[in-house]
């Protein structure tokens, strides 16, 4: 592990509306923090009628954190990608330390999509999703927005906005109006 970039670094960068991104797989460590800043508004996130009818068939079994650093692996196999092996190295220590979580996705036995991010306080900091299988991390997102509010979660950070985020629901907020929505939820003592 690098000098960059190590747990602690990264849980306080969280708290000041910060993240990090590797320019690839091996390249520097840059530290974010948008403006605008995209998040997901829990309340106003709902299921689509085609992934509704893909649970009631039951053909995908979720779990959450049993298989996290399969997940951020996946994640971060593409062509270009953000999450270098420092970054794989200290997720998994976060995953460890009971911040960074993984739900997962199965057809059949086999890993075919899924998502992490780091909860702190009533925050909860989507970082990537893959899938194999089409609509597997969709399946996963949305088992992840019932079971943080379920928890008391107020936030879900999506970060960037993009073509995909947006058609989850993700909404862009000023970065003056994030740094206050990440305020009170880390006041909020949230378990995931």
């Amino acid at each position: 592990m690098n000098d960059v970039i190590n747990h602690h670094i990264v849980l306080r960068a969280y708290r000041e509306g910060y993240f990090p991104m590797a320019e690839s797989r091996v390249g520097e460590i840059y530290w974010h923090s948008p403006d605008p800043r995209a998040i997901f508004p829990l309340a106003q996130i709902t299921v689509p009628k085609d992934i509704r009818k893909k649970f009631k068939k039951g053909i995908f079994h979720f779990t959450i954190n049993k298989q996290f650093d399969m997940v951020i692996r996946n994640c971060a196999n593409r062509t270009s990608t953000w999450i270098s092996d420092d970054i794989i190295d200290v997720y998994n220590m976060l995953h460890y330390l009971g911040y960074a979580h993984s739900i997962e996705t199965w057809q059949d036995g086999q890993l075919v999509g899924g998502l992490y991010g780091v909860a702190i306080g009533g925050a909860f900091f989507g970082e990537s999703m893959f899938n194999t299988v089409s609509d597997a991390a969709k399946m996963a997102f949305y088992l992840l927005v019932p079971h943080l509010i379920s928890k008391g979660f107020i936030l879900l950070d999506s970060q960037y906005m993009n073509p995909f985020t947006r058609q989850l629901g993700a909404v862009d907020i000023p970065r003056e109006m994030y740094l206050l929505l990440l305020e009170e939820a880390l006041k909020l003592d949230c378990i995931f």
